[in-house]
């Protein structure tokens, strides 16, 4: 039995002839009419009645009708999920609040491309909530983002935690902070300070570090990797994980560093949040990668 078969069957059923049905489907009404044979000798069963006027569905052909459409239906969902994991399978996007770039994201995208060259992951900067939210709609099919510890996370979302660090003052290597090798609110008090936007987890701590006070941004920007631009060039001091200044290029260079805060306990994490259920296979050796990762690099994080 052919797919194909079934499909004959259903457009006679519903255009009412078999001419009609063989000019639709482009096929001729005998070659139409001799499939039709072929799957009545198959299942045993007269699905048309046949007359010189012409031939029509039979009475035994309209009760098999509903199991016809329905496994048509299923071919249907079936080639539909087939072509959205192979979708899939060309790309995974990920969302990220540019935490953790270097040590966990670029590495763990390097493995993944050596055993899935052909697919190609679009990493897309993006706020928590955005992240969130296009995780629940599928435009993303992984999301890294940063919590507070004790933070709760959404429970409809699966969350791994991947690395968790300490909040650190990221400034320009050659600012005098830079002699200091820890720096408390009140040494940052004549600091232009760069703040991420409303919507980050720093923006947040931000204001608990300075007590509940609304502190005084001289700029601020979108996620860490412009933030430590803006300090390489002079612009500032900023608040960053230091699983997000540790080992950058620019950090590397020399050209930024970066100092904890005196007695401050707290925890920043990173974790990486997908949809509950079956994903593609790509997308599940891409969160296989960073998890690989995480395990990794996470000793030199867990403050």
């Amino acid at each position: 039995m052919r797919t194909e078969q079934l499909e004959y069957i259903e457009a006679v059923t519903r255009l009412g002839s078999l001419r009609r049905a063989a000019s639709e489907l482009h096929i001729s009404q005998p070659a139409l009419s001799e499939t039709v044979r072929n799957l009545e000798r198959e299942l045993g069963v007269a699905l048309l009645d046949r007359h010189r006027s012409g031939a029509k569905v039979s009475d035994g052909g309209r009760e098999l009708l509903p199991h016809i459409i329905g496994v048509l239906e299923s071919v249907d969902r079936l080639r539909s999920a087939a072509h959205a994991q192979h979708h899939s399978s060309r790309m995974v996007r990920v969302g990220t609040v540019n935490a953790a770039t270097v040590p966990l994201l670029a590495p763990a995208v390097r493995d993944f491309h050596a055993n899935h060259p052909a697919t190609q992951v679009e990493m897309v900067g993006s706020q928590q909530d955005d992240i969130h939210r296009g995780l629940r709609e599928g435009r993303f099919d992984l999301g890294l983002v940063n919590y507070l510890e004790g933070d709760d996370t959404p429970p409809d979302l699966q969350t791994t935690e991947l690395l968790r660090g300490r909040p650190v003052v990221c400034l320009r290597s050659d600012d005098p902070l830079a002699e200091q090798s820890a720096l408390t609110p009140a040494d940052l008090a004549g600091a232009p300070l760069i703040g991420m936007r409303t919507g980050y987890v720093m923006h947040r701590y931000a204001h608990r570090m300075f007590g509940g006070a609304s502190p005084t941004f001289a700029y601020s920007t979108d996620g860490a990797e412009l933030g430590k631009i803006l300090v390489a060039e002079g612009l500032g001091v900023t608040l960053l994980p230091d699983f997000s200044v540790a080992g950058d290029p620019l950090e590397r260079a020399g050209l930024i560093t970066y100092r904890p805060l005196v007695d401050d306990t707290t925890r920043v994490l990173v974790v990486l949040q997908c949809r509950t259920g079956a994903v593609p296979r790509a997308v599940r050796d891409l969160h296989a990668a960073l998890r690989a990762r995480a395990r990794t690099v996470g000793g030199a994080f867990s403050g």
